[in-house]
């Protein structure tokens, strides 16, 4: 029992990271500037790094041969485990800079108590993730920062974003049976526990901006649960396409 809830927290993790580095990696050759192409690209590297590490050691855990690459290309849209922040589309640039700075105010503080965590392959992710977690914070703050004080338009955009995106952040610190498992032996950080930590990240970055968080609206939540929406299967079909086309393949 303690093995396959490691491994289900672990799948979960990776299919955060895996579906929205993708995400990011969608405005290669589309972003707003050059210098952004790459920032955007650069930071999906990161979050394709974490995947790996992370389905890599899923993978030794369940210890049924399976790859990280089966893990991230051969499962179908209800066997993953993302929350559903990670997976809405880019709509605009307000939508990516805002999804990226919920969840990278979350991860930071998750990452720093999985540095002390009793899983020395989950410590070393931590230790690496971390780093990398605190540039993608600074990077989209700054960017909220500037188009929250910035023109009509931009404002305007950053505040449909949030309307849009503040709902899917409960799910963030919802933790599911096996994460709750992983906490309780202290393998994993308890996401119930970092609400404070992230808003205090958010507060300073949404009152330059000149942005609020709505309250009393309902969360939506599911995708720990594999209920996802329509978006995700598009982006699987895209994903996995090469994978499926030519089951095997090697370059």
């Amino acid at each position: 029992m303690a093995d396959q809830a490691l491994l289900n927290a672990l799948i979960e993790l990776a299919d955060d990271h895996n579906i929205l580095s993708h995400r990011l990696a969608e405005w290669c050759g589309h972003a707003p500037i050059l210098e952004e192409d790459l920032a955007l690209t650069n930071m999906a590297l990161d979050m394709i790094g974490t995947a790996r590490g992370l389905y890599s050691h899923a993978a030794d855990v369940e210890g049924r041969g399976r790859s990280e690459d089966d893990l991230a290309y051969l499962r179908v849209e209800r066997e993953y485990r993302n929350c559903l922040l990670v997976e809405r589309p880019n709509d605009d640039f307000a939508h990516t800079m805002l999804r990226q700075l919920f969840f990278a105010a979350f991860m930071e503080p998750y990452w720093q108590s999985a540095l002390t965590s009793s899983d020395e392959t989950i410590r070393g992710i931590a230790g690496k993730s971390v780093k990398e977690v605190a540039y993608h914070i600074r990077h989209a703050g700054e960017w909220v920062i500037r188009m929250g004080d910035g023109t009509q338009e931009s404002a305007a955009r950053l505040h449909a974003a949030m309307q849009d995106l503040h709902i899917y952040t409960e799910e963030l610190f919802h933790a599911s049976e096996a994460a709750g498992h992983c906490a309780r032996a202290g393998l994993l950080p308890d996401r119930t526990d970092l609400r404070e930590t992230w808003l205090e990240t958010l507060t300073p970055i949404f009152a330059e901006a000149r942005l609020e968080m709505p309250e009393g609206v309902p969360p939506q939540i599911g995708g720990r649960d594999g209920l996802h929406g329509e978006d995700l299967g598009h982006l699987l079909a895209e994903m996995q396409y090469l994978q499926r086309a030519h089951p095997g393949a090697s370059w």
